[in-house]
């Protein structure tokens, strides 16, 4: 069964974005900010996709691995 992941991570920015991870770090701390989330907890590729724009579709072919 093939399993795809739904939490996105600093590394994963780094990838998409072509920032350093750092930048991922910040972005994940300023979405669970907008979020109202708090800092044990996970943002999903949906919740980054509508916070940056960048569709589901793409961050998830960036993440499949």
């Amino acid at each position: 069964m093939n399993h795809k992941r739904i939490c996105i991570y600093p590394k994963d920015i780094q990838l998409i974005t072509g920032r350093s991870e750092r930048y991922g770090r910040k972005l994940i701390q300023d979405i669970r900010e907008y979020l109202g989330k708090e800092s044990h907890q996970f943002i999903t590729t949906e919740e980054f996709s509508d916070y940056t724009g960048i569709s589901v579709d793409v961050v998830n072919r960036f993440i499949q691995n």
